[in-house]
């Protein structure tokens, strides 16, 4: 195990009803880096942080968290680490600063008052300490729980979508406030949709259906991806999207008032459109493929794991 690595496990599977929705899964996150961790709903990404943080046994794999052991030093690994769930999981009729008392005397924690001052203060929620949780909006509430994810000055947070549901100012805010944390040296794990917070990450690790289909910082994935994509413009999108989908090379996507098409490196749309349709009718345009056009092609053709 690397000093510099705060996340490293191999194998990671986890199985229910004998379906594995956690499937041989090796994952690397290096100290003081945000790792993105995608996929979508349902492909394991909340089971495995469940497991790396040891409120989960994995049926087969090894590996460490934070120089511990995940199978043998669970207790050890939860008391140095910050997980922030999906659902808001404080209590909803005690105020911002009874919440973190709460959380701060559950940790055993000396110099408790201190602790949550401190803690209200470097997130912005002095002004707010005396408001109950339940009146809070979606990104308040998303503050608190990161505030008592660091009460005890965790050396790893996994966060599980945590900006799921909240205004793109507070997911703005909310970056802010995750970048300012890694530049003192914490570690982050975060489960994403968004592409934009995807290309916020220093690294990222996407899975589907349980497995790792690709790892790498943003241009490494998409440059591994190996594909080719063209804006289509034009009328009768509908007409373009049916016809293109009558060929299986094409991935096709649509964007706004376009559609993206990406296929594997050394297709050619123009020549393939010129063949099998009016040339003038739409018009395809080179651009730069993007994350979500890697993911989209990886999700689509990765295999299914209910049989």
């Amino acid at each position: 195990m690397s000093v510099e690595l705060a996340i490293d496990v191999r194998g990671l599977t986890k199985q229910y009803g004998g379906r594995k929705v956690v499937d041989d899964l090796s994952i690397q996150v290096r100290r003081g880096e945000i790792c993105g961790f995608l996929g979508p709903n349902g492909s394991g990404k909340t089971t495995t942080i469940r497991m790396l943080c040891g409120l989960l046994q994995p049926d087969g794999g090894e590996g460490t968290c934070l120089g511990h052991d995940i199978r043998h030093e669970a207790r050890r690994i939860k008391l140095r680490v910050g997980y922030m769930t999906q659902r808001f999981g404080l209590y909803e009729d005690l105020s911002i600063e009874e919440n973190l008392d709460f959380v701060a005397r559950a940790y055993g924690m000396a110099r408790r008052k201190e602790v949550v001052h401190d803690t209200l203060e470097r997130l912005g929620l002095l002004a707010r300490r005396a408001q109950l949780a339940g009146t809070l909006s979606g990104g308040w509430k998303q503050r608190l729980a990161l505030a008592a994810c660091m009460l005890h000055q965790p050396e790893l947070l996994l966060l599980d979508e945590p900006t799921a549901g909240v205004d793109p100012k507070a997911r703005r805010d909310f970056w802010q406030q995750i970048h300012a944390l890694a530049a003192d040296g914490l570690t982050v794990l975060v489960s994403t949709h968004y592409m934009d917070e995807a290309e916020r990450c220093h690294r990222l690790a996407y899975i589907s259906y349980g497995r790792l289909l690709a790892a790498g910082t943003a241009d490494e994935v998409i440059a591994r991806a190996g594909l080719v994509t063209w804006e289509l413009r034009g009328a009768a999108l509908t007409d373009a999207v049916a016809l293109l989908q009558s060929d299986p090379r094409w991935m096709v996507v649509p964007f706004g008032s376009a559609v993206h098409v990406s296929a594997a490196r050394g297709a050619d749309l123009p020549a393939w459109l010129a063949e099998h349709a009016a040339t003038d009718r739409w018009t395809p345009t080179a651009i730069a493929t993007g994350l979500e056009d890697v993911f989209i092609s990886l999700t689509e053709h990765a295999d299914d794991n209910i049989a």
